[in-house]
């Protein structure tokens, strides 16, 4: 066999705020001396691999860990239309933090993955604006407005590949480093939620702030005086609760689906059931969740060789 190094690639996959954990799993990786020479991302997995491809993740961090909840209601710029969440004031501030280039002038080579609204197959975006195509993957359907690219409406890439090896492989890596967000949240996410609530009705989270905002300035509060009414009743979940469980079955099905075809060399599965869909202010606690998830799944690997640093 020849001397060549294996090309080392990253699979960042989608999660929503839990996404602030792919900054921690590369932490650990770089610790350990492993700098992936291709990075793919799906949703929030494509915004934090733009920030590393570009050299961008240092000023990326430190803009996540200053978020507060305030912060986030005003980066989530509330209309109707093809969405909740029309996305030009996240953009904006998100093009701040990560350079807004042509992802064929990165050092890295970097890919997002989006889906096609109208023919339900994924997009591989490997050119072009960067911020363009992070914005197409992180457009989950309902939540935020889809984009128009080439002729096609393109949604949140985690409809079709949350997790994407395929597309890292692709992109010509030997070995894959994939992070899978969704792993232990399929019925999770409701129980912690809806307990939370009632242990602490002064802390909500980030998301059911977010929705007492628009119940407030579109519904006059009238959805959040129905569920006060029924908070001590036998119902069933609330909107945001079926919302974010539907969104975790579908991914977490189609990862495992997706994976079991074309599984990667290693697995990171960080711990995040407790993080709700949008609560981008617990970044703290998400970096940490990655950073020991990544740790815990190098002990022992024989899957990374020793000299991978040279690989960048």
């Amino acid at each position: 066999m020849s001397g060549k190094q294996p090309m080392i690639g990253l699979a960042l996959g989608s999660g929503a705020a839990r996404g602030w954990a792919h900054i921690g799993v590369i932490h650990a990786l770089e610790e350990v001396g492993i700098r992936p020479s291709m990075v793919a991302g799906c949703s929030i997995g494509a915004l934090v691999g733009s920030g590393y491809a570009s050299g961008s993740l240092d000023r990326l961090e430190k803009w996540v860990r200053g978020i507060r909840s305030l912060d986030v209601m005003r980066l989530l710029d509330v209309r109707f239309g093809g969405g909740l969440i029309e996305g030009d004031s996240l953009m904006k501030s998100l093009e701040k933090q990560v350079e807004p280039v042509d992802i064929e002038s990165l050092d890295v080579p970097f890919a997002a993955v989006a889906t096609d609204l109208e023919a339900g197959r994924e997009v591989w975006l490997r050119d072009g604006s960067l911020m363009q195509a992070v914005r197409a993957s992180i457009a989950v359907p309902g939540l935020m407005s889809p984009v128009r690219h080439e002729d096609r409406w393109l949604v949140d890439g985690g409809l079709t590949d949350p997790v994407p090896v395929s597309l890292c492989r692709a992109l010509g890596a030997d070995i894959v480093i994939a992070v899978n967000l969704n792993s232990d949240l399929v019925g999770r996410h409701i129980r912690d939620v809806r307990g939370a609530a009632r242990r602490d009705t002064h802390n909500e989270s980030g998301l059911r702030k977010w929705f007492d905002d628009v119940d407030e300035r579109f519904l006059d509060g009238r959805v959040g005086k129905w569920l006060e009414e029924r908070e001590h009743a036998d119902e069933p979940p609330g909107m945001l609760d079926v919302m974010a469980g539907s969104i975790n079955i579908m991914q977490d099905r189609i990862t495992r689906s997706r994976m079991a075809g074309d599984p990667p060399e290693l697995l990171i599965s960080p711990k995040l059931a407790r993080v709700g869909l949008l609560e981008f202010e617990r970044a703290e606690e998400a970096i940490k969740a990655g950073y020991e998830a990544a740790h815990r799944a190098l002990q022992g690997s024989d899957l990374i060789p020793e000299d991978a640093a040279d690989k960048g």
